[in-house]
């Protein structure tokens, strides 16, 4: 694993980690969607906090406070009594108000301990508003950064580091799970950077041909391959005084490591075939969701790498975010418009308290399948919306009978999440690819996680496979018609064309 210790950004968050964390209730949902995401803030020690209609006040920063204020919610106060070994107990009030702990109706007092309050909690009140109980290990911030949404200590100190590095040159390793926001992350270093004059340069390392790799980085003459009419740039040519983002980092080719160390070591690189070395004045980020510690990986280029890591958390690390970007998803959808999203208040509640294994990627799939139901007039279930694993439901949790019937001392058992198990090439079909492909809102990591292949696998089976095509090879006037015809929607038009919805928004984003 990548050791933090050593690294710039690991003071930032492991000072906040040792101290006595503030209990903070944060707003998921409410029928008044200007208030989600407000919070309030206890302290950081033992006490009692009451839940009505009046009392606490809720308050983004910089904002004025406002109790729930709904009629639906007791002015008879909840309660959340914290001991001094940081365990919670909800005593619910004497009024009829309905009480739910992660999605089940609770009657009786309930135990919460420490370790399960780090995982985010869910409580539903009146059936009309849900509040999550996490920890908070910073004071809330207005530190906005573009594409980075989040209320809870980890998006708050993500965009701090993010403004931290941005004003330097130093390397940056992204690392996290897919669909937890890399390339967003990296966009947002560039654009506060003082390179952001110009383009960021992106490549999907898992995506470069291993004989062309050397070429397509750092360029060619003409005449150094067979093939090679013209000289070649170079993607590090073309992020000249720029930044070169190199996704999925771990599967760089083994040949080419040895050359990405010379870069980063000294900035020189030679093309392919030249006389001398060129000097690039590139600034790198890297991204993977692997691990890079194995000898799989250039150790020494890890250590160059590493000059500045920064952890991104799954989305169920963070569920406290769950409903800011619930409401900016909805926002941002077209289908959303004129939907009537006031009875969604049990399946958000499912969408809080399941574990998101596509994290934020896969929410945002999930949310625009709900918007094209409910405009059909459909009121689809959460589990036709999501693949449902037994695992993946409140696995951060226990159910409120599961909480009374063990000891409360004891901490919460999260089950492990197997992998699925590896696949032969030989053994999928192109319709199952195609299937894959469809099932998965034509991205190529989600697929290859269902057909149990690699991602550079998935990358074979795309290449030679009849009908799906590479976007260099779909003329522009194709691409932007059939986007147009598509409500401009980046999955709709990747299914219409039959290429990959990531290499679809690259190239919209520069067309």
């Amino acid at each position: 694993m990548i050791d933090t210790e050593a690294t710039l950004a690991s003071p930032l968050f492991t000072l906040r980690k040792n101290t006595n964390p503030m209990l903070a209730v944060t707003i998921i949902w409410h029928p008044d969607f200007s208030r989600i995401g407000e919070q309030f803030i206890g302290g950081n020690s033992a006490g009692v906090i009451e839940l009505s209609r009046v009392s606490p006040l809720f308050k983004i920063p910089g904002g004025e406070g406002q109790a729930l204020g709904l009629s639906g919610i007791s002015r008879d106060p909840l309660q959340l009594v914290r001991n001094s070994e940081n365990g919670i107990q909800i005593i619910p009030s004497a009024s009829r108000m309905v009480v739910e702990l992660n999605g089940e109706e609770i009657h009786e007092a309930q135990f919460l301990s420490a370790e399960q309050i780090e995982f985010g909690q869910i409580l539903g009140l009146g059936r009309s508003i849900l509040l999550c109980l996490h920890w908070m290990r910073c004071l809330p911030k207005n530190n906005p950064v573009a594409g980075l949404l989040g209320v809870g200590s980890a998006a708050i100190m993500a965009r701090d580091q993010i403004r931290q590095v941005a004003g330097t040159d130093l390397p940056v390793l992204l690392l996290g799970e897919t669909g937890t926001g890399k390339e967003i992350a990296a966009r947002a270093i560039h654009a506060l950077s003082q390179r952001a004059v110009l383009p960021m340069v992106t490549v999907n390392m898992a995506a470069l041909n291993e004989s062309l790799a050397a070429a397509d980085l750092f360029g060619a003459v003409k005449g150094a391959y067979t093939g090679a009419q013209v000289a070649r740039k170079g993607l590090f040519g073309e992020a000249e005084g720029a930044t070169l983002f190199l996704d999925e980092i771990g599967n760089t080719p083994a040949s080419i490591q040895p050359m990405l160390l010379r870069v980063l070591e000294g900035g020189d690189y030679r093309p392919l075939g030249a006389q001398q070395d060129l000097h690039s004045t590139a600034r790198l980020i890297a991204a993977t969701d692997q691990d890079l510690d194995s000898d799989n990986f250039n150790q020494a280029l890890l250590r160059r790498l590493e000059s500045f890591v920064m952890h991104l958390p799954p989305l169920r690390a963070r569920r406290e975010d769950i409903g800011v970007l619930v409401q900016h998803l909805l926002k941002t959808n077209v289908q959303a418009a004129g939907v009537d999203l006031s009875s969604l208040f049990s399946l958000v509640t499912e969408f809080a308290c399941y574990d998101w294994p596509g994290n934020i990627r896969q929410l945002a799939h999930v949310l625009k399948r709900l918007m094209l139901a409910l405009q059909v007039g459909e009121t689809p279930t959460f589990a036709s919306l999501v693949k449902v694993s037994p695992d993946r439901i409140t696995s951060s949790f226990m159910s409120s009978t599961a909480l009374r019937e063990r000891s409360v001392t004891l901490p919460v058992a999260i089950p492990e999440v197997k992998a699925p198990l590896r696949k032969k090439l030989i053994d999928l079909s192109e319709a199952d690819v195609l299937a894959a492909m469809e099932e998965n809102d034509w991205y190529i990591q989600a697929a290859a996680q269902q057909l149990g292949v690699s991602r550079p696998s998935m990358y074979k089976l795309l290449e030679t496979h009849s009908q799906i095509r590479r976007i260099e090879h779909i003329t522009p006037d194709e691409i932007h018609r059939t986007f147009d015809a598509h409500g401009r929607d980046i999955e709709r038009c990747a299914s219409a064309l039959k290429t990959p919805s990531e290499a679809l928004r690259r190239y919209l984003r520069v067309a």
